[in-house]
């Protein structure tokens, strides 16, 4: 007996749904042991951010090493510092008399995504409706692209877009606000578990340098 055609056309979408989204989770566990075993993570960094009227690209270097800390040491156009200590985070460019301080629970950064890496990540989790993102190519032949939003962040964020290659490393990070403004880290000559000295992520402020307290921090 024949199959009536709407029913084959049925199942074949059915079967292409599961196999969707088994690639997503797939990916998204894969990446997620990963990250899990990684204590430390050095790598290059391009930092592209797009606004009305606004467009920068600034780059450096990041180091991550759990638990919770991170620090963004910005070279081009000018230096500048970003870091976390895993209680404060801290904001100072060389040659300024002040550095801005505030408690990690109070920091308002687009860099908030990243912080799953340093912690037990779990993709479909942090990233609701974790999908497959077609219309957006890969920099790189061969890496998955993966659209997700952060949970509790959909007053700010509309979307945060993955790339990830198929050594299940993440290589562009593209963070869309609802505001219409998009940052994109994209980053290079990535190391894992190597040495890297706490004092990295300890902040002390040169000679003549006031700290500041400040509710939110956003460089």
């Amino acid at each position: 007996m024949q199959l009536p055609r709407a029913l084959i056309v049925a199942m074949m979408c059915f079967t292409s749904a599961l196999a969707y989204q088994a690639k997503v989770s797939d990916v998204g566990h894969a990446t997620d042991e990963h990250y899990n075993h990684l204590h430390t993570f050095k790598a290059d960094f391009t930092e592209i951010y797009q606004g009305p009227g606004i467009s920068r690209t600034e780059s450096g270097t990041l180091w991550l090493k759990k638990p919770g800390r991170m620090r963004w040491e910005y070279r081009q156009p000018r230096e500048k510092l970003f870091l976390s200590d895993s209680h404060n985070a801290f904001f100072y460019v060389p040659g300024e008399r002040q550095a801005r301080r505030t408690a990690i629970k109070n920091l308002d950064d687009i860099r908030s995504p990243l912080r799953y890496l340093l912690g037990k990540t779990k993709l479909e989790k942090e990233l609701e409706g974790l999908s497959l993102a077609p219309d957006l190519g890969p920099l790189n032949a061969g890496d998955t692209v993966l659209r997700g939003v952060p949970k509790g962040m959909k007053d700010r964020i509309s979307s945060v877009v993955l790339e990830i290659t198929a050594a299940h490393q993440i290589t562009r990070i593209v963070i869309q606000e609802v505001d219409g403004t998009t940052t994109e880290f994209r980053f290079s000559n990535m190391e894992e578990n190597v040495a890297v000295q706490d004092s990295l992520f300890r902040f002390t402020p040169p000679p003549g340098v006031e700290i500041i307290e400040q509710n939110q921090l956003t460089p």
